[in-house]
């Protein structure tokens, strides 16, 4: 079996890992979970810039959801 995923299969493998690291730990932060999802996974460095950026939307989408239900 060979252990080269198809490009972004990686990605996808750490988010899901992060999302199931909130949902068990929600008081680990999540800059420490990307940390260690980027060793875990084995991701470069612009992989990991990724996930920054996709958290941070994430983040903002939320903001933006809280305040319109206000």
């Amino acid at each position: 079996m060979s252990s080269i995923l198809p490009e972004g299969e990686t990605l996808r493998r750490a988010i899901r890992w992060i999302d199931e690291q909130q949902k068990q730990h929600p008081d680990k932060k999540l800059n420490r979970l990307v940390q260690e999802a980027t060793l875990k996974f084995d991701l470069s460095p612009r992989d990991s810039d990724f996930l920054w950026r996709f958290y941070e939307e994430v983040r903002q989408q939320q903001g933006k959801k809280s305040q319109s239900n206000e």
